[in-house]
């Protein structure tokens, strides 16, 4: 079938539509048809073909160079030719067809077949090829298996390169250059068959032999199943068009996704509650283990939860995941995969079943419905479907309504609860998204995992700002500017800013030192960026002023209503009616703010939406700061403090039928009361800092009255102090004998934040004055950097210190600056499992030589090595009250502990160290014991997990023998053996004042027993001595236990 293509220029072209329905240059057509390509008839398709090769992604490329290489089209120095990392796509395509042509017309005829398998593995992939994993020849072998081996490695290359790596066929510094986060997993791959191809050590034979015995991706469980087969082809081709491109945030661009995403921070949430990173690295998302992850909540359950907050990247790594499933390169156990997105489903009015779900809403069988629909019925395991935003559902998760029919309709909500239970498609697995906030108790007896998405690390950032530009310099500025700018640099944390960063580069680089500080400045910069560009050149200021606000006033006063609307009624997509109800208007759609709505069906009436749900915020806050439809005693619903139902008076209304005060239907106190609370929190922060003093001049010009501009914003002050004293009051009195403490409720993250963004040092020195606790909780509260910020910003007017504990949050590196200014009024600061490393740790400590004040650090669950015991020992040094460090869980080694213990050996006042799940070693723990040894004021020392033997035990027991402080030693989980704990058993007799010694999990049999049991009786001092999980028989633990009561078996 010929097509006739009108290029850019208005010329014609001549292709073809292949089996498959994909384009095709006309002699690829020919050769498919057998007729013989020329190289005359390659050349004047050559802009087609270079088209074709950039249409894709740079994953596409590799493949076809794959089956080129694999078919000896091209030598190894053509490929490695064609394999530079950093050059356009454009000119890599334009070296290949240059490089075939030179082959002749032999060469072309194989680049057309090489695309054609490319695209065959798009549309339905299968591994083709066979080896021998004993051939006589495996660099050769490996070379000529290539397309095949690279797909199978595919989510098994870290275990192929751990298992080569410890065979001796590689190194490690080999092993890190292939590990670089820039490559995908399949260039990964493709590296790791590179180096075997020149190393000749065996490491190709070790590939041919181990890759074929890695699991085969599944295949349909009947071979006759054709309807299947079309509609799993048309599945794929749908969701690879839909995920191909990530258009999240800006309809003005479309970036291949493949390209620029950048992987996360995921954290596993178990059941009780702790957070840690998967095994693999914390700083990592370890997408293709999804599913794999431990940490089960229920393991009954079908659904993953992946929650984090708006802006962390949840949609898109959701795209990835499916475009990895159509493209076949992950997630091949699925034969089906069904995305969705609750803000669309929430828009179906009328009752439908699974099947109407599945085929009306995401992709219609061509044929064969029934078999289709009775395959996916028959093999659920087989089947992911995926909820994007289950936080923009505006209906409520409910238990009560039972569904379990698939072919019988119900409303979209039952529908989806019944799904989400396991009512109905049990055993078909399910992803759903959502921010925190949004989940409930109840949701999450059903779910099987949760995971936490937390954005960025700072490698990640700087990894996504090079892909967005990767040409030389830009990103090497915006990168600076950010180590520059710890405000800002916190921001991007968060992907939504991290391309807001991207997008306003020139603006920030031109600004010198003008960068934002809040949030609401980063959205107003970004309003500088868009508005100029939707209008003719020079006829508007370049910069954000009141001429270019004013200009386009009424533009922004539109989408403020709809935006404001859409919070009220739940509704985050919009049909023209809407729009138009609204106001909006072509003009205002050109600005750039609005786009077409992701995961329309095709065919549908098209939607728009907002940029994204904090644009949507932001627009509503503005609306609210400068229409004159918003009287200020309405920002009172915003902030909370006048809610509907809260005096006993209006409680009874409804029983004795009075008729209360109607808000009319629509009204912004109507719309503010009716806002889901997340949605209501973020706008509350935007509005706080429009009406800041920093940006009064800009508004002022732009509202008729600023006496009514001055009046919301005494509203809000007044709405900001009122809710924070009533959080303060909230606080339940302590207990007789404990500190007063206070746990942070949902509220108080988002009270603090609006107050930073207010910037009003007098209010929030008035906020804290009636906060009088001495320990404030604020674990698991989605804390980063910028919360950071917001907390210092307040709580450095505290009158009396307070221990601060942000345990499993993620401050970062970043978020540690961002703390400085309040360290002074912390007496103890909690920062367990908060991807902090050696940089942030020892800014904070350069802090603390200055801060009387701060008395305890605990910072379990980071990544900190030896690079920062230098720190820490000036720390113990210099700070003669410090009390407690508590450094579990990270990477410190043998050589830091001997830094540290130098600092120790100056210090007279620490009560409690903390080294649990180091490797600080014999040699470390010789250290830490000699430093030990005459310390009069240790309490308490864990060297739990500390890979600590006999000869580390022995220095211990010298220190027991010398020490006249220690009340408590942690040594479990080391391999002291029954020689080590001989060793200790004899410093026992010599100690007075150790009475806790825990000595689990370390080999220990009744020859060591014995002798523990020996020191006992001289030894009337100790309490307890742990010896559980050692080598005992159930007669000897009875026969111990008898023997002194003390010992805990």
């Amino acid at each position: 079938m010929c097509l006739m293509n009108t290029s850019h220029d208005g010329s014609e072209s001549c292709c073809s539509l292949n089996a498959a329905g994909v384009q095709e240059p006309r002699c690829a057509a020919s050769a498919r048809g057998g007729e013989m390509c020329t190289q005359e008839a390659f050349g004047a398709q050559r802009s087609q073909l270079v088209e074709l090769l950039v249409s894709g992604s740079l994953e596409g490329f590799e493949s076809v160079l794959d089956w080129l290489l694999s078919w000896e089209v091209l030598s190894w120095e053509d490929y490695e030719g064609l394999s530079l990392p950093g050059q356009p796509l454009s000119h890599l395509a334009r070296r290949l067809l240059d490089t075939v042509w030179s082959k002749g017309a032999w060469g072309c005829e194989q680049l057309i077949a090489a695309l054609q398998e490319a695209q065959a593995d798009r549309q339905s992939p299968k591994l083709r090829s066979h080896w021998d994993p004993h051939s006589p020849h495996p660099a050769r072998d490996l070379r000529c298996s290539r397309p095949a081996i690279v797909r199978r490695l595919y989510g098994h290359v870290e275990g192929v390169l751990e298992l080569a790596q410890a065979r001796g066929f590689i190194s490690p510094y080999e092993c890190d250059e292939i590990r670089l986060p820039i490559f995908t997993s399949s260039q990964r791959a493709r590296r790791l068959l590179d180096l075997a191809t020149v190393k000749a050590n065996g490491l190709a034979a070790f590939l041919l032999q181990h890759v074929l015995e890695l699991p085969v991706p599944p295949t349909l469980p009947f071979e006759d199943a054709a309807a299947c087969k079309k509609y799993i082809s048309k599945l794929r081709t749908t969701v690879s068009a839909q995920s191909r491109f990530l258009s999240t945030y800006d309809g003005a661009e479309n970036l291949c996704l493949e390209e620029i995403y950048t992987e996360n921070v995921l954290e596993i949430r178990t059941e009780g509650g702790v957070a840690r990173a998967p095994q693999q690295s914390p700083a990592t998302l370890g997408l293709e283990g999804l599913f794999g992850a431990g940490g089960h909540l229920n393991e009954d359950a079908d659904t993953v939860l992946v929650v984090g907050e708006a802006g962390s990247g949840k949609s898109t790594l959701l795209q990835q995941l499916h475009l990895l499933w159509a493209a076949g390169r992950d997630f091949q156990e699925f034969l089906f995969v069904f995305p969705f997105s609750c803000r669309q489903l929430q828009c179906v009015a009328k009752p439908l079943s699974v099947r109407t779900l599945l085929f009306e809403h995401c992709c219609w069988p061509d044929l064969g419905q029934q078999d289709v629909f009775q395959f996916l019925l028959d093999h659920p395991d087989r089947v992911l479907l995926t909820f994007d935003g289950f936080d923009e559902f505006r209906f409520r998760f409910t238990d009560r309504e039972r569904h379990c029919s698939p072919t019988d309709p119900t409303s979209i909500q039952n529908l989806l609860f019944n799904l989400l239970q396991g009512n109905l498609f049990k055993n078909a697995r399910k992803v759903l998204t959502s921010r925190p906030d949004a989940v409930s108790a109840l949701l999450r007896r059903y779910m099987r995992t949760e995971l936490h998405l937390k954005g960025f690390s700072e490698d990640g950032i700087e990894l996504y700002l090079r892909k967005r530009h990767p040409g030389p310099g830009v990103a090497d500025r915006l990168i600076r500017l950010l180590r520059e700018t710890s405000t800002l640099h916190g921001f991007c944390h968060l992907p939504v800013f991290a391309w807001m960063v991207s997008k306003c580069h020139q603006e920030l680089l031109l600004q010198g030192g003008g960068s934002p500080k809040t949030t609401t400045d980063m959205y107003l910069l970004f309003l500088q960026h868009l508005l100029p560009h939707a209008s003719p050149p020079d006829s508007v200021p370049r910069t954000l002023g009141p001429g270019l606000l004013r200009g386009r006033l009424p533009t922004l006063l539109h989408l403020g209503r709809l935006a404001l609307w859409g919070l009220g009624m739940s509704c985050y997509v919009f049909s023209a009616k809407q729009l138009q109800a609204a106001g909006v208007d072509e003009e205002d759609i050109s600005l750039g703010f609005l786009v077409q709505a992701q995961g329309v069906v095709p065919g549908s009436t098209p939607l728009l939406e907002f940029l994204h749900i904090t644009f949507q915020c932001f627009f509503a806050a503005f609306y609210l700061a400068l229409s004159a439809d918003v009287t200020p005693s309405s920002l009172r619903y915003l902030f909370g403090c006048r809610r509907a139902g809260g005096s006993p008076l209006a409680r009874l209304l409804p029983a004795l039928c009075v008729q209360g005060p109607r808000r009319r239907e629509g009204s912004v106190e109507a719309l503010l009361q009716e806002a889901e609370p997340h949605n209501l929190q973020i706008t509350a922060a935007f509005l706080a800092g429009l009406l800041s003093q920093e940006h009064r001049g800009l508004l002022a010009e732009c509202q008729a009255s600023e006496k009514a501009l001055l009046r919301r914003r005494a509203c809000a002050r007044w709405c900001l102090a009122r809710s924070l004293q009533k959080h303060f009051r909230s606080i339940p009195p302590a207990l007789p004998g404990e500190a007063k403490s206070m746990h942070a409720m949902p509220g108080f993250v988002w009270l603090i934040r609006s107050l930073y963004e207010l910037r009003e040092e007098r209010l929030a020195r008035e906020a804290v004055r009636g906060l009088g606790v001495e320990h404030l909780k604020l674990t698991f509260c989605s804390v980063g950097p910028a919360e950071c910020a917001a907390l210092a910003f307040t709580l450095r007017h505290l009158r009396r210190p307070v221990a601060l504990q942000l345990d499993h949050n993620s401050v970062g590196d970043v978020g540690v600056e961002q703390l400085l200014p309040c360290l002074c009024v912390c007496k103890a600061l909690y920062l367990r499992d908060n991807n902090i490393s050696d940089r942030g740790i020892c800014k904070l400590i350069e802090h603390a030589l200055h801060c009387e004040v701060l008395q305890k650090l605990a910072l379990f669950n980071n990544k900190l090595t030896d690079g920062c015991a230098q720190s820490m020992a000036r720390l113990l040094e210099c700070r003669q009250n410090f009390l407690a460090l508590r450094l579990g869980n990270n990477h410190i080694t043998s050589a830091g502990a001997q830094v540290l213990a130098q600092g120790l050996r100056a210090n007279t006042s620490l009560q409690f160290l903390g080294f649990w799940g180091n490797k600080v070693g014999d040699k470390g723990a010789q250290a830490l014991a000699e430093a030990v040894g005459n310390h009069r004021s240790l309490r308490w020392l864990s060297l739990v997990g500390n890979d600590i033997g006999s000869t580390g035990a022995k220095a211990l027991a010298l220190m027991l023998e010398k020490n006249v402080a220690l009340e408590e030693l942690c040594l479990e989980e080391n391999h002291l053996q029954d020689e080590g704990v001989c060793s200790l058993a004899e410093g026992l007799t010599r100690n007075s004042s150790l009475k806790v010694l825990k000595l689990s999990n370390n080999c220990v049999t009744y020859l060591g027993a014995e002798a523990l049991l020996q020191a006992l009786e001289r030894n009337s001092t100790i309490l307890e001595v742990w010896l559980r999980g050692n080598a005992f028989s159930p007669e000897e633990i009875e026969q111990l236990g008898q023997r002194d009561t003390r010992l805990l078996l």
